[in-house]
């Protein structure tokens, strides 16, 4: 989890400014008509499913439901924000979801204005078209501003990935029900926290959970990569983000060369998530090498690959991984790989949320707070230091006895969390597009007034 704005509802993230109102002719059910009864979730028509993704992470949940509506409704039509995978899966994509990715009060507050009117357009093109629901993927700060908005004027809306109402401000649950019809949880504790303020919630599992094998092969993984099947691997991630690397690149690389200074033939291998960041930790890595430093620290430092994506690979291939907290943890824990995680987050950012006292947990890490347990170092904010992350690396490494007890604990949880998710939520979403309207909710393949 990454305290602050990433679980703030109200507050908007980005999109680009390109909104036109789409229109066309499209055969539709009429709004008194009755629907058919030959299919599970039996709603004749074509449905416009509007879905608004943010991140990389967003359009991979994005493009497996969008796979699923389609085996429901072969005719549907996807539009709104999304990315490559979701455009893969037939999705017309009106904006990119890397549109949304701000994080932190501070990132946020200096773009409010832009991303109000841009909020704005992007609301106003999704009602001009009419759809049958709308689908918030993540990205809480905008979305659920969204849904909220569509609700009251008769659009059915679904919040995909509940916000941390397990972590800060449950009273939030409340406030996401008046969002959305609908919430699609990915982990086992939630539908109760929304039960005790009557939202309906499901728990669907996790699609990481079921695209990853609950053994997983490393040596197949370090082919694949070229690293040697024998020497120790580290996988350093030091986030997907600009402002993330910024903050936690330079202490995790100094961690790793500490690592590599008590570990003999140590291989560190870093996956950049995009262009973007790979360009940030080469600036890092040329800072950080001999030439840069001067003759008198010019000590060879550890082998590093840096490797563009594959950080599902690199976790796979590595002994242990060092990695900012997040939703990398959840998928280091399905690779059964220990790890440390650390992060900073901006001094602001920091300082509002200790100041009003609004995180209410002592585990960020997702292995952690879904095993109830510390399995993971934890090293936050001014925790996260290069001495701190390389002795917890190294205990790892000085302690593999330790690991079969941990792994047998990460399988636990996978198989808690491996439910078939895309399908589970696509089933969620059909049923809502079939149910009778009540109140001002539009009829199932019927159209909410302007």
């Amino acid at each position: 989890m990454n305290p602050g704005i990433g679980n703030r509802e109200d507050a908007p993230a980005a999109v680009d400014q390109r909104a036109v109102i789409a229109s066309g002719n499209h055969e539709r059910q009429a709004p008194g008509e009755a629907a058919s009864t030959h299919s599970p979730f039996p709603v004749p028509g074509t449905p416009r499913i509007a879905l608004c993704a943010g991140e990389a992470s967003g359009d991979l949940l994005g493009a497996g439901l969008v796979e699923q509506l389609r085996q429901r409704f072969p005719d549907a039509q996807f539009a709104g924000i999304g990315g490559e995978a979701m455009r893969a899966a037939g999705f017309e994509a009106w904006h990119d979801a890397q549109e949304l990715a701000v994080m932190g009060f501070a990132e946020v507050l200096s773009h409010l204005p832009r991303l109000l009117k841009l909020r704005r357009a992007f609301r106003d093109r999704v009602l001009a078209w009419r759809p049958d629901v709308f689908i918030g993927i993540d990205a809480p700060d905008f979305n659920l501003g969204v849904e909220r908005w569509l609700k009251t004027r008769g659009v059915r809306t679904v919040h995909y990935v509940s916000p941390s109402v397990w972590a800060w401000r449950e009273k939030r649950a409340e406030r996401i029900g008046r969002s959305a019809d609908r919430v699609l949880c990915l982990f086992p504790m939630e539908p109760a926290i929304y039960a005790r303020h009557d939202v309906d919630a499901r728990f669907i599992g996790h699609p990481l959970a079921d695209a990853m094998p609950l053994e997983p092969d490393r040596a197949a993984a370090r082919v694949a990569l070229g690293l040697d099947g024998d020497a120790p691997v580290l996988a350093v991630l030091p986030g997907s983000r600009l402002g993330e690397i910024a903050r936690l690149g330079a202490p995790f690389l100094e961690a790793a060369a500490r690592v590599a200074s008590d570990v003999p033939g140590l291989q560190v291998v870093i996956p950049a998530a995009n262009a973007g960041c790979r360009q940030a930790i080469e600036r890092l890595l040329a800072a950080r090498s001999p030439a840069a430093a001067g003759a008198a620290s010019s000590r060879p430092g550890p082998d590093i690959r840096l490797i563009d994506g594959q950080a599902r690979g690199a976790m796979v291939a590595a002994d242990v991984v060092l990695l900012a907290s997040g939703t990398a943890t959840l998928e280091a824990m399905l690779a059964k790989r220990p790890m440390v995680v650390g992060y900073r987050i901006a001094p602001l950012t920091h300082a509002i949320v200790k100041g009003l006292g609004m995180l209410k947990v002592h585990r960020y890490a997702l292995p952690n707070v879904l095993a109830g347990a510390d399995l993971a170092p934890e090293l936050m904010q001014q925790d996260c230091t290069p001495d701190k992350l390389a002795e917890a690396v190294l205990g790892w490494f000085r302690h593999p006895d330790t690991i079969a007890s941990l792994q047998a604990r990460y399988r636990d949880i996978h198989r808690e969390l491996r439910r078939d998710a895309s399908a589970r939520a696509a089933d969620a979403v059909s049923e809502l597009i079939a149910a009778p309207a009540t109140g001002n909710r539009a009829p199932a393949m019927g159209r909410p007034a302007p």
